[in-house]
C-alpha cells in the first residue's frame, strides 16, 4: 500500500527532475492516469499535485502537439472530477442526496409459511 507521503515525494521528484527524457507534463499525466486505479493513490495524487496542475499538463500537451497525452490527461481529469461529484453527492449520479436516507419504503416481502415455530 502506498502512503500519501511517498506519493508526494515521488511526484515532487518527478516535477523537479530535469534529467528525464519525458516532458514534465507527461509525467503528471502518466501519474494521474495510473493513480485512477487505486483510491489511496488517487487521493494522494489530488492532494500532492492537484487537478489544476493536471489541467495545466493537459494544456501543455495540447500546445506541444502530443494529442495522445492530452487525451489521456483529459480522461483522467474527467474521472477525478467524477470522483469528486460522487464523493460530494453520495451516489455519483449528480443528484444531491446528502443527509437523506437511501432506503425507500415499499411493499413488504412476506415469508411463506414454512410450518416452523416462530421462535426459531
Amino acid at each position: 500500500m502506498v502512503s500519501t507521503t511517498a506519493v508526494k515525494r515521488a511526484l515532487a521528484a518527478l516535477a523537479t527532475r530535469t534529467d528525464t527524457a519525458r516532458r514534465p507534463y507527461v509525467a503528471v499525466i502518466d501519474e494521474a492516469d495510473a493513480a485512477r486505479t487505486d483510491l489511496r493513490r488517487a487521493a494522494g495524487f489530488v492532494d500532492a499535485v492537484g487537478l489544476d496542475r493536471l489541467a495545466d499538463a493537459v494544456d501543455a500537451a495540447d500546445r506541444a502537439g502530443d494529442q495522445a497525452a492530452a487525451e489521456r490527461g483529459r480522461e483522467a481529469l474527467d474521472a477525478y472530477r467524477a470522483f469528486r461529484r460522487a464523493a460530494a453527492d453520495g451516489n455519483g449520479d449528480g443528484a444531491v442526496t446528502a443527509g437523506r436516507d437511501h432506503f425507500r419504503s415499499g411493499p413488504g416481502i412476506h415469508k411463506p409459511d414454512t410450518g416452523q415455530e416462530a421462535d426459531r
